[in-house]
């Protein structure tokens, strides 16, 4: 099973991802994570759905979803087609030796320190999901006192008209 993205453009109203994401928990689908964004469209928000399953599952979830009131336009992202981007936020125990290795660790990865205490020190890193694995299997070596992913937020790439199915706008 790959991972498999979707993007739902709903209404912005009250309670839209509950819906949402009631739906999946209804029908048994596992969300291995969930964003919600604003769009260019003040009264249109972007749902955000990475999942693993197979197709079959995927038509059902793009099926049962659309039929929902308020998604206007619902497709799968392909990853190598899409921009598929992660925040990771991460306290790390550090004293005077460490510092220097974590600032070293951190400038590899393009990540930045946004917090220094007198025994820790906090990282913010965006990118791909793997490049966060990645940077976070790094760290593993060191403590870490806190670690908060926002989970995947994808659009496609280019002008490339992404829609799989009819847009109900």
């Amino acid at each position: 099973m790959q991972r498999k993205v979707i993007s739902i453009l709903v209404q912005n109203h009250s309670g839209v991802l509950a819906r949402v994401s009631s739906l999946f928990g209804r029908r048994g689908f596992n969300i291995d994570s969930l964003t919600v964004s604003a769009t260019d469209k003040p009264d249109i928000s972007r749902i955000t759905v990475v999942v693993h399953d197979d197709e079959t599952v995927l038509e059902q979830i793009i099926k049962q979803t659309e039929r929902l009131e308020e998604t206007c336009q619902i497709f799968q992202l392909e990853n190598e087609k899409s921009l598929l981007r992660e925040l990771l936020l991460v306290r790390v125990a550090a004293n005077a030796h460490d510092r220097a290795e974590l600032h070293e660790i951190a400038d590899i990865y393009k990540a930045r320190i946004i917090d220094l205490a007198p025994a820790s020190m906090a990282i913010e890193l965006t990118g791909e999901p793997e490049k966060i694995d990645a940077f976070l299997a790094v760290l593993g070596h060191y403590q870490i006192l806190e670690l908060c992913r926002t989970g995947i937020t994808a659009m496609a790439r280019g002008d490339q008209k992404h829609h799989k199915q009819a847009t109900k706008l």
